[in-house]
C-alpha cells in the first residue's frame, strides 16, 4: 500500500455539463486507484489557461468533440499538472513512487484535483529537477501552442518577427522560442507589465495601450498574433511579399481556416493555421530548453483549489499576464 493511503478522500472540482463558473463547484470524492498501466499523481500545481476554458465552456462548439459529447469527458476541469507519483499499476515499468512529474493534453485530463490518474501512454514527462511544479506546469499549454507555431512557420536565424501579445502565456513563450532560433523579434505588451519583458532582448517593444502596432513601416517575414485579437486584414500590410501571418484563434467569422486553405493554392502573403500535434513532441523540446536555461515561463497569478472560479474568471476576462497557476499547497 502506497503512503498516501490514510487519506481516503481527496477535493476536486466537478461539473454535470458544459457552461461558465457557476456550473463549477468544488466537492470531496474518493482518491481513483490506479489501472494497470495508469500512475496516480499527487497534483502539486495545475494552471487555468485558455484551452481549459474550451474545456470548461465547450466552445467553439467543435472543441466537444475532443474533450467530450455531448457532455464533458471529465467530470473535473484541466488540461496540466505537476506533482507527485504516489501509487501505480502494475504494468507501469518507467515511473516510480516519489517520481515528480508533469504533463499536457489539451482535450483534458481533469487535473483541477488533488490526485488524478494518468495512463502512462499520456504526454508525460519527468520533471525537469532545476524548476518547482508552479514553475513546470506553467511551461506547457503555453509553450506546446508556441512550439507548433513556430514548427509551421519554420522561422531561420535573422527572420524578422512580429508577435503580438508578449504578456500572454503562448506569446511570451513564443518570443523565448523565436530568439532562441535567433529570430529578430518585435513584440507588444502593455503599459504594466513592462517589468515582466524589458529583460527580453528584442528588436523592439512596443507599448499597445500607447501605440497601434499595426503602424508599422518596416516588413517582417511572420506576424504571429499570440492573443488572437487582430486579424490578417489588419496586419497584411505589415508582412513582406511572402509574408505569413499566424494566430492563435480562428479571426473574425473564424476566417482563418479558409483563408489558411487558400493560402496554400497561391504565392504571395498568406494566413497560416497551425493545428498542433501532440504534446509528446513539444514537451521534450521545452523540457530541454529549462533544463539549459533557455526558457522560463511567465506566472501572473496563484490561486488555490478553493478559489478555481475566481482563476477562471481572471482568466476568461482576458487581462492575465502570462500563466495563472492553482497551486494544491496555497
Amino acid at each position: 500500500m502506497s503512503f498516501f493511503a490514510k487519506n481516503t478522500t481527496m477535493k476536486t472540482t466537478f461539473r454535470k455539463n458544459y457552461g461558465g463558473t457557476d456550473s463549477l463547484e468544488i466537492r470531496e470524492v474518493p482518491i481513483p486507484q490506479p489501472r494497470a498501466a495508469e500512475v496516480l499523481v499527487k497534483v502539486k500545481a495545475t494552471t487555468v489557461n485558455r484551452t481549459d476554458e474550451g474545456v470548461l465552456l465547450g466552445k467553439p462548439f467543435i472543441f466537444r468533440f475532443f474533450a467530450g459529447f455531448p457532455k464533458p469527458r471529465f467530470r473535473a476541469t484541466g488540461t496540466d499538472f505537476s506533482g507527485v507519483v504516489v501509487d501505480k499499476g502494475n504494468a507501469v515499468a518507467n515511473y516510480e513512487i516519489g517520481d515528480e512529474v508533469y504533463g499536457f493534453l489539451d482535450h483534458g485530463l481533469g487535473t483541477h484535483a488533488e490526485y488524478v490518474c494518468i495512463a502512462v501512454d499520456t504526454p508525460i514527462s519527468h520533471k525537469p529537477a532545476n524548476i518547482s511544479h508552479e514553475t513546470a506546469v506553467a511551461s506547457l499549454e503555453g509553450a506546446h501552442y508556441a512550439y507548433y507555431f513556430l514548427e509551421i512557420a519554420k522561422i531561420k536565424p535573422g527572420d524578422k518577427v512580429l508577435v503580438n501579445g508578449a504578456t500572454g502565456a503562448i506569446g511570451n513563450a513564443a518570443v523565448q522560442l523565436l530568439l532562441y532560433r535567433g529570430a529578430k523579434v518585435t513584440f507588444t505588451y502593455p503599459t504594466d507589465s513592462y517589468d515582466k519583458v524589458k529583460h527580453l532582448p528584442a528588436e523592439r517593444m512596443i507599448d499597445y495601450l500607447k501605440e497601434d502596432f499595426t503602424r508599422q513601416t518596416d516588413p517582417f517575414d511572420f506576424v504571429f498574433d499570440a492573443v488572437g485579437k487582430s486579424s490578417f486584414g489588419a496586419c497584411k500590410h505589415l508582412l513582406n511579399p511572402s509574408g505569413i501571418y499566424i494566430s492563435s484563434e480562428l479571426g473574425p467569422n473564424g476566417e482563418n481556416i479558409p483563408l489558411s486553405i487558400i493560402g496554400l493554392l497561391k504565392k504571395g502573403k498568406r494566413v497560416a493555421f497551425p493545428f498542433p500535434g501532440s504534446p509528446k513532441n513539444s514537451i521534450p523540446v521545452i523540457k530541454r530548453l529549462i533544463e539549459q536555461g533557455q526558457y522560463e515561463p511567465l506566472i501572473d497569478r496563484i490561486y488555490s483549489l478553493a478559489h478555481i472560479g475566481e482563476a477562471f474568471e481572471y482568466m476568461l476576462s482576458g487581462q492575465k499576464r502570462g500563466n495563472v497557476i492553482i497551486a494544491m499547497n496555497c
